[in-house]
């Protein structure tokens, strides 16, 4: 190809991977903008489903039902990647963000305990479950996509955005959170206001499901052809399954424990510095909740605009000398960030001090699609990366606020900076000794084994010599 024609085809692909890379990560907003506003928002609701006796252990069950939406991701991203594998990324994509968008939709009419009683909390853990299983679906599905969408030597930087859209959804939950705070006060926001971020979220969703209908699918018609014989083959033992547990934990299971460990101390120390910190600001260093909903909303989006510099940064030093920077600064600063913290009023220092948290975590967070995509072929990417994934944050990850409120309240505040620095060592150890070297490893539009068993399938198995 001559360099005239090269250059307008480089250009068409740019902007083809930028826009499927918006439509892809739009619905990765809202799902996380949906999962944070119930942080943001649990302590004006807590005792409207729980304990109305006592606010702070309303608070720890709040919290507990967040941490019960974890138990769920496993299942989503079994049910989704299994989707994904077989039938496409862009139809997996659609379902999820609908059933976070019903999930939404209940929160803003679910009547409280003084209303149904115990039935209250009973639908409210439904509710979070159903979400819990969606988001499930979307991390794996929308990282694998993106990685197989964008332009290759740029992986890095298109991959990135999984993150920013997904600290966008958080940094949008606080923005509501301040906005319906310094507009309707306390008391309107305890009475009926905490519904209001959850039909933003609702109505927010049908915008994402119209832009899904445009966006293009990774893996053409041939490809999930390909798929169907080889789930043929599989049928008749000839093969596993494309997108399948024994596919996974029969050919793949090395590079799917890889993924769990590399994400355990990453996603300890993303919920430490985005979800729990909250709480420990208003409990802990005792800045009032307007403050430090102001805090947490520019902190998490410098932090945002950190993922693309990183992942950009990951094109040029590799995404392996990068995890284990993070590694590196997570287990020699995280104890000093939040036992200083725990003594600060000062709502500036507070900042400055999550924000340090927040940008060590960035060298981890930037990169924590793609390097997780790279490791798996792509007939197994999507349930291989979110299965992982959501193993990692619901033994790790969402346990975390419920694990520190819990040591907080028993004057152990400090068991919670050890745990979080172990598992980041822990995690560095992966780092350095289990994953690749390689810089740019080939992330493959499909895994042309699948098409290879699909042949099979049409000649006839081989006999054996």
């Amino acid at each position: 190809m001559s360099t005239s024609t090269a250059a307008p085809a480089n250009s068409a692909r740019t902007r083809r991977a930028i826009s499927n890379t918006l439509k892809g990560s739009a619905g990765n907003l809202i799902e996380w903008y949906d999962l944070y506003v119930y942080a943001a928002f649990s302590s004006y609701f807590a005792t409207y489903f729980f304990n109305q006796k006592d606010p702070a252990q309303a608070q720890i069950d709040a919290y507990l039902t967040f941490a019960l939406t974890f138990l769920m991701r496993p299942v989503g991203s079994w049910f989704f990647g299994r989707f994904a594998d077989q039938r496409g990324r862009k139809a997996a994509l659609t379902l999820s963000v609908t059933l976070m968008c019903a999930g939404s939709l209940i929160m803003c009419v679910l009547p409280g305990l003084n209303q149904i009683g115990v039935w209250s909390t009973v639908l409210l853990y439904l509710t979070r479950l159903l979400q819990g299983f969606s988001v499930g679906g979307e991390y794996g599905t929308s990282a694998t996509y993106m990685s197989e969408a964008a332009t290759a030597g740029r992986r890095g930087f298109f991959s990135s955005f999984q993150y920013v859209t997904l600290v966008g959804g958080q940094v949008l939950a606080l923005l509501t959170l301040v906005i319906l705070q310094n507009t309707l006060g306390s008391e309107a926001l305890t009475a009926w206001g905490w519904r209001i971020p959850f039909f933003i979220g609702a109505l927010a969703a049908l915008v994402v499901l119209w832009l899904r209908r445009t966006m293009d699918e990774t893996i053409t018609e041939e490809q999930r052809r390909a798929a169907s014989s080889a789930a043929d083959a599989a049928s008749h033992g000839l093969a596993a399954r494309p997108g399948s547990l024994k596919l996974l934990f029969t050919q793949h299971w090395k590079p799917f424990l890889v993924v769990v460990f590399l994400t355990m101390g990453g996603t300890m120390a993303f919920y430490l510095f985005t979800t729990y910190i909250l709480s420990f600001m208003n409990n802990v260093s005792h800045i009032p909740k307007t403050q430090t909903s102001v805090i947490n909303f520019w902190a998490l989006f410098i932090f945002m605009l950190l993922q693309p510099v990183f992942g950009a940064l990951s094109d040029r030093i590799g995404r392996k000398a990068q995890l284990i920077a993070f590694g590196v600064l997570g287990t020699a600063f995280t104890w000093p960030i939040m036992s200083t913290l725990a003594g600060v009023t000062d709502a500036m220092a507070a900042f400055w001090l999550m924000l340090a948290g927040l940008t060590i975590n960035a060298l981890y967070t930037s990169v924590s699609a793609i390097v997780k995509a790279e490791m798996f072929p792509a007939s197994i990417r999507a349930l291989g990366v979110g299965l992982a994934y959501a193993v990692a944050n619901s033994l790790f990850g969402g346990t975390v606020p419920f694990i520190g409120e819990s040591l907080s309240a028993a004057g152990h505040k400090e068991w919670l900076f050890a745990y979080v620095t172990i598992a980041i060592a822990l995690s560095l150890v992966v780092y350095i000794f289990f994953v690749p070297g390689k810089r740019h490893p080939k992330v493959s539009s499909f895994d042309d084994a699948v098409t290879r068993v699909a042949a099979t399938t049409e000649t006839g198995p081989r006999s054996r010599p």
